[in-house]
């Protein structure tokens, strides 16, 4: 295992999880940590700091490190103090808020959970899986398409489209919309595969 780790792999290795603040972000440890980590996959989970502020007064924080035997950040770690996850072999973020994908997009790392998925698209063999929850309004953004394509040129596996989700414009969509959970880890054993097959 590259780097410094918190604690021993998973078999199919790590799996950096990554939530921002978007609806749907309190279904992170059910609809994708559980299942990745059943799977075989070790599962750090890192947020933004919205995100992490929602977890924690839900309870949600506790449970996801519960079940991952790891620290969740939503902070960067001092210079002093030892890396808590052990560095990842693929990335996932799900849900990212349009406001996380602009940043991705545009290399702004401003937070955590930005820092170490920029660094991860310029790495070699480190796939990226990245499911935009937006509405029709945030994709007729005129920036959005430069985003979008941004993200491609970087290899990075969207997961969008009228199939897998619908676009609502605001407030008018359901009040409770569970995210393609299931999309999103067959995604993640797609791209982990291929560049299994395909090192660079």
């Amino acid at each position: 295992m590259r780097g410094g780790g918190a604690v021993s792999a998973g078999s199919r290795g790590v799996l950096g999880v990554v939530g921002t603040a978007a609806d749907g972000v309190e279904q992170l440890r059910t609809g994708l940590v559980e299942p990745a980590i059943a799977l075989g996959w070790q599962v750090a989970v890192t947020l933004t700091p919205n995100a992490g502020q929602w977890l924690r007064a839900n309870g949600e924080l506790d449970r996801l490190e519960t079940v991952t035997g790891l620290p969740v950040r939503d902070t960067p770690r001092l210079p002093t103090e030892a890396r808590p996850h052990p560095v990842a072999n693929c990335y996932v973020v799900a849900p990212a808020s349009a406001n996380y994908v602009a940043k991705l997009a545009t290399g702004i790392a401003d937070n955590q959970a930005l820092t170490q998925v920029s660094e991860a698209l310029g790495t070699i063999d480190v796939p990226v899986v990245v499911f935009p929850r937006v509405n029709a309004a945030h994709v007729r953004h005129p920036a959005w398409d430069r985003h979008v394509a941004a993200l491609r040129k970087a290899d990075v596996e969207l997961i969008h489209g009228p199939d897998v989700w619908p676009l609502y414009e605001p407030r008018e969509g359901p009040a409770v919309r569970q995210l393609p959970w299931a999309v999103i880890t067959e995604s993640i054993q797609h791209v982990t595969a291929r560049a299994a097959r395909h090192p660079l």
